[in-house]
């Protein structure tokens, strides 16, 4: 597998901007050994000027990583009604991923509508050797492990997949282990990871569809007592997965980028099956 670093780690609260320069993380991730850089639009995305987007993957590729994933407008990772928008018109998303050098493009399915939308803009995707993905996420039509393999298979596009991500599947009571993964093998796309510890009286709070609102503390991917990241790890080994795994914890509230970086490509590595 091979280490992904998402500027999500440097965000503000707000989701729509950087507390840190891009080309820092750029070097931060280069310097930690990091294959490749998660794109938002946080830091470049459909209101970016063009120049600006090909200038950054100028930066990207002199430190010798790519960009393995974009998440071209705000809207989709605030997972909000307009979400599933870029899906009507998706020719400004492709248009950021070709000038970051990237083919895979995270989208938002929150209802039944959207699927037929998520057809076409798959359809206009694959005419430009582009992928599409949905992270598996509180109150989208992929909250759920069979929900989200419905939903693909009614898509029915093999440049349609998933991004697995166990955080979001314990908030809403699913199983994230080895069965998961070899269920949604087929479509995995990418993996995101960020950890979460229930607890009923925890200061974080995310709604569910399926169990309704659900309170927990946002703590370091390493710390016990949130995701059991030995079983994600086998999981993934289990399946064969080699893609890139991303480090995709809101850290800012936590602390600064540098060490969340360090210490999750440290954590990371214990594994052993990290490029």
């Amino acid at each position: 597998m091979k280490l992904s670093l998402s500027v999500r780690i440097a965000e503000a609260a707000c989701k729509t901007k950087l507390n840190v320069p891009f080309g820092d993380l750029v070097q931060l991730a280069k310097e930690l050994g990091y294959r490749a850089i998660c794109m938002r639009a946080s830091a470049g995305g459909i209101g970016t000027p063009r120049d600006r987007l090909e200038q950054m993957r100028s930066e990207v590729e002199a430190a010798g990583i790519v960009v393995s994933m974009v998440t071209a407008d705000s809207d989709v990772p605030l997972n909000n009604e307009r979400g599933p928008d870029s899906l009507r018109d998706i020719d400004p998303s492709l248009d950021v991923a070709e000038a970051l050098g990237c083919d895979l493009i995270r989208v938002c399915l929150k209802q039944e509508s959207d699927i037929e939308h998520a057809r076409r803009a798959a359809d206009r995707a694959g005419e430009r050797g582009i992928r599409l993905a949905h992270q598996c996420h509180t109150t989208t039509l992929f909250e759920q492990v069979d929900a989200s393999l419905a939903v693909l298979e009614e898509i029915g596009r093999p440049n349609f997949g998933l991004i697995y991500e166990p955080a979001n599947l314990m908030l809403c009571g699913e199983p994230y282990d080895e069965t998961t993964l070899k269920q949604f093998l087929p479509y995995l796309m990418n993996v995101y990871v960020q950890n979460h510890r229930l607890d009923e009286n925890g200061p974080e709070a995310l709604e569910t569809w399926c169990l309704g609102e659900r309170r927990f503390h946002h703590i370091p991917i390493w710390e016990r007592g949130g995701v059991d990241f030995d079983s994600v790890i086998a999981g993934l080994k289990a399946v064969g997965y080699e893609g890139y795994f991303t480090v995709h914890q809101a850290y800012a509230h936590l602390m600064g980028p540098e060490e969340a970086a360090v210490k999750s490509a440290e954590y990371l590595r214990s594994f052993g099956c990290f490029e």
